[in-house]
């Protein structure tokens, strides 16, 4: 079976009537929208779709809008926006989930200061180091150049002292203008990998999919799509879920699959790609077109 291959949403707008779309590596690269976007959300609310986004971005979803909108996309063309960082603020306000009933009220920050609005209203205190912390919240490298080992000393003393982590981003790495940058998750992993226990908040979480379409309103899932560039977050947590997946072959494995965002891939290395992966979408798409 070979993947079945659409050269954008207007082929199978018959076919859904909502979708749910992946940020970074579909929309944007974290720095510019993508040419098609802005046209392609346009369309789609002139066809009558449902739209809702859904990112592993450990910031609050305002601040992912006022991001899009800086980009050239109005936030009156896609409808809710929902965040891993929304998700972790409301798990970290609510303490309902018993990892996060445990947690004190003292928080080690690895994360930059842009990802601050996750503590809103919180009333976390904020540490700078983890020698005193109760745990850690992870949203990531503070420098787009910096990687999992420049954290090395802060979580030798975290797994020290027994902390556990709540990783507001499960991606493991992005692609923002052409260069890969690391993500929370990879430093989570790291983290589980020497012994610590670790929270995992986002894609591809199935629960935060059951949240997303019971905001849209849309019960018949047969109904709504999934549009997500990453295998391992998109696809799976699509799949999971009981959604169509549209695999954006254009983000984060476009050099794998030997192209770029809006070039068209192989269907059969694509299959391949993602049955190695082990999460195999319903089609795939080459950008974020109409």
């Amino acid at each position: 079976m070979t993947l079945r291959a659409i050269n954008g949403l207007s082929d199978v707008a018959g076919e859904f009537d909502a979708f749910i779309l992946d940020l970074w590596g579909v929309v944007h690269d974290g720095a510019r929208a993508y040419p098609p976007s802005a046209a392609t959300f346009k369309s789609l609310k002139a066809d009558g779709k449902k739209t809702l986004l859904l990112s592993n971005a450990p910031r609050r979803a305002y601040v992912l809008e006022e991001a899009m909108t800086r980009m050239g996309i109005a936030r009156v063309l896609y409808g809710e926006v929902l965040s891993s960082g929304e998700a972790t603020r409301e798990a970290l306000i609510s303490r309902k989930d018993p990892f996060f009933a445990a947690l004190g009220q003292r928080a080690y920050h690895l994360g930059p200061e842009r990802d601050r609005s996750i503590f809103d209203d919180t009333g976390i205190e904020i540490l700078k180091q983890p020698d005193a912390a109760d745990f850690v919240v992870n949203t990531g490298p503070d420098g787009l150049d910096e990687g999992v080992e420049d954290y090395s000393a802060a979580l030798e003393i975290a797994r020290a002292r027994n902390l556990p982590m709540v990783c507001a981003n499960p991606d493991m790495l992005v692609i923002r203008e052409g260069k890969p940058i690391v993500c929370a998750g990879a430093i989570a992993q790291r983290y589980e990998s020497m012994g610590g226990r670790v929270a995992y908040r986002g894609k591809p979480d199935p629960a935060v999919y059951n949240l997303a379409v019971e905001r849209l309103g849309i019960f018949d899932r047969r109904r709504i799509a999934v549009v997500g560039d990453a295998l391992e977050t998109d696809v799976k947590g699509a799949n999971a879920a009981g959604l169509s997946a549209i695999w954006c072959t254009g983000g984060i494995h476009a050099e794998a699959l030997g192209i770029s965002y809006g070039v068209a891939a192989d269907p059969a290395k694509a299959e391949a790609l993602a049955r190695h992966e082990g999460n195999v979408p319903a089609m795939i798409i080459p950008g974020f077109f109409w």
